[in-house]
C-alpha cells in the first residue's frame, strides 16, 4: 500500500480517537504514537527527506505533550514534574 494511503488513514484514525472521551484515548494513542515514526520513515523512503520531515514536524506537534512527558520520565524524572507540576500542585 502506497504510504500516502496509509498517512491519510492514520490521519483518520488520529482524528476519530480525538473525537473520543479522555479515558478511551489512552490506548488507541499510544498506539498511534507507536505506528507514526514507522509511516514517517516509510514516507521519506518513498518520497524523500522533505515530506518526512514536514511529517515528523506535524506528528512532534500533535503529540507534543505526550512526547514530552515520555522524555521527562525518560530521564528520570518524578511523574509530577513531568507533568508540569511544583510540588504544592499534587492531584487531588
Amino acid at each position: 500500500m502506497n504510504a500516502l494511503v496509509l498517512g491519510s488513514v492514520w490521519v483518520v484514525a488520529a482524528t476519530l480517537v480525538a473525537l473520543l472521551p479522555m479515558r478511551f484515548q489512552f490506548l488507541p494513542g499510544f498506539a498511534l504514537l507507536l505506528t507514526a515514526p514507522l509511516l514517517i520513515w516509510r514516507i521519506g523512503v518513498e518520497f524523500g527527506w522533505l515530506p518526512a520531515l514536514l511529517g515528523l514536524a506535524a506528528f512532534v506537534s500533535m503529540f507534543r505533550k505526550p512526547l514530552r512527558y515520555l522524555a521527562l520520565r525518560a530521564v528520570g524524572r518524578t511523574r509530577d514534574e513531568a507533568m508540569g507540576r511544583t510540588s504544592g500542585e499534587g492531584v487531588p
